[in-house]
C-alpha cells in the first residue's frame, strides 16, 4: 500500500512529491520547503532541515519520512529511524538525482509518473559541448566565503551547464579566503541566491577581489535543487550562457 501520511524534510523532494500528484498525502514539511508556493502553506511545518521538531513529526503519525544525507542532521534522522520508516537519499550527481526521482516514485506508488519525469529531465539536461569552457567559482556563503567544490551536486550541474569548476581540486564546501579565490583564477564568479542570499550589493566586494573575473548573481535553486525543478534548469542555463556571451566586455 502506498504511504498516506508523508513528511518531507527536503525542499527539492517536497516539490517533487507535489509534482507527482501527492498533495493530499503530504502532511509535514520544513520551513525551507517553499515550492509550490500555492500548496505548501496548508502543510504543517516541522522545523528547519537541520532543526527538526520531532514532537511535531510524532503528532503527524507519518508512515513515510523522506530525508537526505546532506541536508538533514544525521543524529536527528537516526532518532526518527527508531520510530518510523525513513528513506534517506544521497544525491551528488545528476545521475543520482534521476535515480532518486525514480526511487521515490516507486516508494510512493507513482512509478510510471516518476519514470516519465526522470526521462524528461535526462532529455533536457544534456552536457553542453563548449571549446571555450569558462572557469567558475561558485560561492554559497559569505563570512566566511564558502564555495561548492568537487563531490557536490552543484559541481555536477556546473558541468551540465557548460562550465568548469575553478575549485574542482577541493572537496565538498570548503571555507576559503579572498586569496584562494584569486589564485583559482576564475573567469566567472557565481554568487548563489541560496543558502546565503547574495545580492547586487555583494558584487563590488567580489569584483574587488578578482578584477578580471565577471561576477554574476545566479539562481541557486536551479543549480542545487535535485527534484522536479531540474526541468527548469536547462532553459535557465541556456539563457545564462546567452546573456554572458552577449555582454562580454
Amino acid at each position: 500500500m502506498s504511504p498516506q501520511r508523508i513528511v518531507s524534510l527536503v525542499p527539492s523532494q517536497t516539490e517533487l512529491l507535489f509534482d507527482l500528484g501527492l498533495d493530499s498525502a503530504i502532511v509535514g514539511i520544513t520551513k525551507f520547503c517553499i515550492h509550490p508556493a500555492n500548496k505548501v502553506t496548508s502543510k504543517t511545518i516541522v522545523g528547519g532541515t537541520k532543526t527538526l521538531n520531532n514532537n511535531k513529526i510524532r503528532d503527524l503519525y507519518p508512515d513515510l519520512i523522506l530525508a537526505n544525507k546532506e541536508e538533514n542532521s544525521r543524529e536527528q534522522i537516526e532518532e526518527l529511524q527508531q520510530h518510523y520508516q525513513v528513506h534517506v537519499t544521497d544525491v551528488v550527481t545528476v545521475s543520482d538525482a534521476l535515480a532518486m526521482i525514480r526511487e521515490v516514485g516507486t516508494l510512493v506508488g507513482k512509478t510510471q509518473e516518476a519514470t516519465d519525469l526522470a526521462q524528461q529531465i535526462a532529455d533536457r539536461l544534456c552536457p553542453v559541448p563548449d571549446p571555450s569552457v569558462k572557469r567558475v567559482a561558485y560561492l554559497i556563503w559569505r563570512n566566511p566565503y564558502m564555495v561548492a567544490a568537487e563531490q557536490t551536486f552543484i559541481h555536477s550541474m556546473l558541468a551540465v551547464a557548460g562550465f568548469s569548476n575553478a575549485f574542482s581540486d577541493r572537496l565538498r564546501y570548503p571555507e576559503i579566503a579572498a586569496y584562494d579565490i584569486q589564485t583559482a583564477r576564475p573567469d566567472l564568479i557565481f554568487l548563489s541566491s541560496e543558502p546565503y542570499p547574495f545580492a547586487e550589493k555583494h558584487i563590488a566586494e567580489l569584483q574587488a577581489i578578482c578584477p578580471n573575473a565577471r561576477v554574476v548573481l545566479v539562481d541557486g535553486e536551479l543549480f542545487s535543487w535535485y527534484g522536479s525543478r531540474l526541468l527548469r534548469s536547462s532553459d535557465y542555463f541556456r539563457n545564462l550562457r546567452t546573456e554572458l556571451a552577449a555582454s562580454k566586455p
